[in-house]
């Protein structure tokens, strides 16, 4: 089973387990987040006007990164007028843990995190 999600503006076709990029600010590593779904196939699909009722995507949060640095350089030449900026586009790297289908809600909670190593000594 596979479905279309909406997520940063764009859409993704996704299964379950997937990994993938997208433009999430405000998560933090180990949430559950949900996208809402465009449509969905398998034995009987559905689309949605735009989106289908009661039907999401649950995704762990794994990583909080960016790109590389892409570079833009203008030069007008014979003019001594040059310009570079650089810029990286932070993403967030979640993998598909279920698609979830009839308003049912995400079984898996999000991980907690990991006890500090000094406070496990104690």
């Amino acid at each position: 089973m596979f479905a279309v999600i909406k997520a940063d503006g764009k859409q993704h076709r996704v299964v379950a387990d997937q990994t993938l990029k997208v433009y999430l600010h405000d998560a933090n590593v180990g949430d559950i987040v949900t996208f809402p779904v465009i449509a969905h196939g398998g034995d009987n699909p559905k689309f949605g006007t735009p989106l289908v009722e009661g039907a999401s995507v649950a995704a762990e949060v794994l990583a909080q990164t960016h790109d590389r640095t892409v570079i833009a350089f203008k030069k007008r030449r014979r003019q001594n007028s040059k310009r570079k900026r650089g810029y990286r586009n932070h993403y967030a790297l979640v993998r598909v843990t279920e698609i979830l289908l009839d308003g049912a809600k995400p079984s898996k909670a999000a991980r907690k995190k990991a006890e500090k190593k000094a406070e496990a000594a104690e």
